[in-house]
Parts: C-alpha cells; sequence; structure tokens
C-alpha cells in the first residue's frame, strides 16, 4: 500500500502505515467529553437493549414464531454495527486516541459495509415476513417454515460478503497521497476516498450502481410488501382488526424509515458536496441512535415482547429467591 504526494513520484512514495480519524476533534474538549458521555451511554444502551431482545425471543416459547426469528437476526446486527464502530468513536472522544491503522481501518470499512448491506435485506425479508401473515394469514405456518425462514436470514446475510469485499478491496488497492487524515469518526468509503490521488471514476460509478442495487432493491421489495398490506388491511370490515394488523407493521415501517433516509441522503454520492460535518451528524444516525432506538420501538410498541419482557423478569425474581 502506497502513500504517495501530488507529484506521484515514485522516489517520494511513502508506505502507509495508518490513518488519522479527526472525529470530533474540532470541537472543544468540553464538547467532546459531554459526547462521549452521551454516546457511551447510548452504546450501552443498545448493547443490552438488543440483548435483552435476542435473549428474550430465544427463552420465551411465545416468541418462536418467524417476526421474532427476523428481529434476532436485526439485533445481532445491531450488535456488530455498533461493535465495529463506537469502541473507536469514543477512544477519539475520551483518549485523542485518533489514529487507526491501515489493516484497521480497511477491517472496519468491511464490516461496516458487511452489516450495513445485511441490514437493508434484512429489513425486507422483514416485510415480506409481514405481508405474508397479513395477505396469506391461513398459508403463513406452512409458508415461513422454519427451514424458509433459515434460508430467508441466509439469503439477508450473504449479499454483504461480495459488496464489502469488492468495495474494501478496490478502494485500498489506490494509492494515497497528500494526507492521511480521514475526516470521519470511522473509517467509510467518502471520506477515505477523498484521500486517494489516482482516478476514481470508476469506482465511483461502482459506488452509485451499487447503492443502487443495495439500497433501493430492498426499499422497492419493502414498498411493494407494504402496498399489498395496505390493500388487505383496508379489505378489513372492523377498525379493531385494521388496529391489530396495522401495529404488526408500524413498528418494522418506523425502523425502516430511520434506516433508509438517512443512509440514502448519505451514500448516493461518494464525492458529493455535503459538508463532512453533515455527513457526520447522518452517519450517526444510522450507525448510533438507530441501533438504539431498534429494541425500544420493538419493545414499546409491541404488547408481545413487553408481556414476555415481564414474563421473564418475573421469572428471574422468582429463580433469585429460590436459590436464595
Amino acid at each position: 500500500w502506497e502513500f504517495m504526494p501530488t507529484s506521484m513520484t515514485a522516489e517520494n512514495w511513502t508506505r502507509v502505515s495508518e490513518f488519522i480519524l479527526l472525529s470530533f476533534s474540532s470541537l472543544p474538549t468540553e464538547i467532546q467529553s459531554l459526547l462521549f458521555l452521551t454516546f457511551l451511554t447510548i452504546y450501552l444502551v443498545t448493547l443490552m437493549g438488543n440483548s435483552l431482545i435476542i435473549l428474550v425471543t430465544l427463552a420465551d416459547p411465545m416468541l418462536h414464531s418467524p417476526m421474532y426469528f427476523f428481529l434476532r437476526n436485526l439485533s445481532f446486527l445491531e450488535i456488530g454495527f455498533n461493535l465495529v464502530i463506537v469502541p473507536k468513536m469514543l477512544g477519539t472522544l475520551i483518549a485523542q486516541d485518533t489514529t487507526i491503522s491501515f489493516t484497521g481501518c480497511a477491517t472496519q470499512m468491511y464490516f461496516f459495509f458487511f452489516f450495513g448491506v445485511a441490514e437493508c435485506f434484512l429489513l425486507a425479508t422483514m416485510a415480506y415476513d409481514r405481508y405474508v401473515a397479513i395477505c396469506s394469514p391461513l398459508h403463513y405456518p406452512v409458508l415461513m417454515n422454519q427451514r424458509t425462514c433459515a434460508k430467508l436470514a441466509a439469503a439477508s446475510w450473504f449479499p454483504g460478503f461480495p459488496v464489502a469485499t469488492v468495495q474494501t478491496t478496490w478502494l485500498f488497492s489506490f494509492p494515497f497521497c497528500a494526507t492521511n487524515k480521514v475526516n470521519h469518526f470511522f473509517c467509510d468509503s467518502p471520506p477515505v476516498l477523498r484521500l486517494v490521488c489516482a482516478d476514481t471514476a470508476r469506482f465511483e460509478i461502482y459506488a452509485i450502481v451499487g447503492t443502487i442495487l443495495v439500497v433501493m432493491i430492498p426499499c422497492l421489495l419493502i414498498l411493494c410488501s407494504y402496498t399489498r398490506i395496505a390493500a388487505a388491511i383496508l379489505k378489513i370490515p372492523s377498525a379493531k382488526g385494521k388496529h391489530k394488523a396495522f401495529s404488526t407493521c408500524s413498528s418494522h415501517l418506523l425502523v425502516v424509515s430511520l434506516f433508509y433516509v438517512s443512509s440514502s441522503l448519505t451514500y448516493f454520492r461518494p464525492k458529493s458536496n455535503n459538508s463532512p460535518e453533515s455527513k457526520k451528524l447522518l452517519s450517526l444516525s444510522y450507525t448510533v441512535v438507530t441501533p438504539m432506538l431498534n429494541p425500544i420501538i420493538y419493545s414499546l410498541r409491541n404488547n408481545e415482547v413487553k408481556n414476555a419482557l415481564t414474563r421473564t423478569f418475573h421469572k428471574a425474581l422468582a429463580l433469585r429467591s429460590h436459590i436464595l
């Protein structure tokens, strides 16, 4: 891997061993300390909330259904997403540990894209699950059997591997020059791309096409599923029936909206004219905030999850009192 000045003369090439994450270094120390406490709290809530969703959906027999199987996958994905991004960001805020090795940067970018792509397709799979549940309730147990759910989950996770491999390998094969300072809080594609001193036109075309395939295709599948769901709900005669059907989808719709709006605004143009600070804010929304909100949304807006949490809590108390 080469670090080349703008002149790109071979004699002056310097090997890159690390990058510097600028993160929020432009802010006063007091503000950075406040951000550290805020993001640390969000990080811990995210880990505990998503871990709780995983444990409850595994432990409670009432939640052994396809919907909660996919929700468990989403929670596992959100934990991975957070572990890739947040610990390093916290280090840059509290310890001013802004350096990241070349390999570390590439690894962070790889898993960021892997989890991001997997989430796009998993959200589409969850929409399809709701479509089958509402539009074909009598055939739902047969259509969404355990084997089918496992295949759909695997199909949701798999696209992350080729996309992350091609994107990361291609980007880090370019020569870097002028500076090794990444104006972001993690190794994301657009800010790293700005450090490249070579023709990146083909890569940018790939990035745009990749964004369309990865973001728009699952998004269209979600829109198609919910169009049919809306049509089916409108045919339900009772208001109570309509409310019950809609309530099973509202949490997923909210999560989809949060994720797709912020990620689409960030990635449709790798070298857009948006300011780095605005991109950092957009990135915070889906890398830090959304993973925390997902378990909150699904627990507060879903009576089955709330009841399961209550049952699990009471069982834990009973077990503790029995041991004592």
